[in-house]
């Protein structure tokens, strides 16, 4: 860019921009999916855990987890010169669901990710998309000494509706988040079109 312009002498694209929410239950994996993917580095709100937090976080089944999001983790994608993606994790703890619906504000939808050691840990977050009709994906986070499961039994222990995709992910791997985020995007557009279509009709 010189001066607001092009290099090609066209005058400068200003992005569509599309905002994704990660979320799931305490240590599965959100802010490591965000910093994963994003191109800048991400804004991250970790803290350490302390004695005082004991007995409110739950770390049964994450024993080697030391710090927790506190408010949000930011990330950012460019996926087209007019098309940048942002992404929200949202903190995992109950004691901060406050600030969901202001992180769930203008989102085009949501990554749930889920972790077959503690599945239940997910559930808040589906019963938060699903009552406001946000399009959600689950991605379950593949840990190495974690069970692996088919498909259809984790979209079965999680109750969901059957157009809710469920995929398999590392959210470690820049890749296999890519896959997931676009999973998100294409459920979301085909979400809102039909929407669109059964209030025309």
């Amino acid at each position: 860019m010189i001066f607001g312009r092009s290099e090609r002498g066209k005058p400068p694209v200003e992005p569509v921009t599309l905002k994704i929410l990660v979320a799931g239950g305490f240590g599965v994996g959100k802010t490591t999916l965000v910093g994963a993917v994003s191109e800048i580095r991400p804004l991250r709100t970790e803290e350490l855990l302390t004695e005082a937090g004991r007995p409110v976080d739950d770390t049964s089944g994450v024993e080697g987890k030391h710090t927790t999001t506190v408010a949000m983790d930011f990330g950012r994608i460019t996926l087209r010169e007019d098309l940048v993606l942002y992404l929200f994790g949202t903190p995992g703890q109950e004691r901060f669901w406050f600030m969901w619906d202001e992180l769930a504000e203008g989102a085009l939808g949501a990554v749930v990710l889920a972790d077959t050691r503690r599945l239940e840990d997910c559930f808040a977050a589906v019963d938060y998309f699903e009552r406001r009709s946000i399009p959600f994906l689950v991605g379950v986070n593949c840990f190495e000494d974690a069970a692996r499961y088919p498909v259809e039994s984790v979209r079965k222990a999680l109750d969901l509706d059957p157009d809710v995709p469920v995929v398999l992910c590392d959210a470690r791997d820049r890749e296999s988040v890519k896959e997931v985020l676009i999973g998100v995007v294409r459920h979301a557009m085909a979400y809102t079109a039909g929407h669109r279509q059964s209030v025309t009709t």
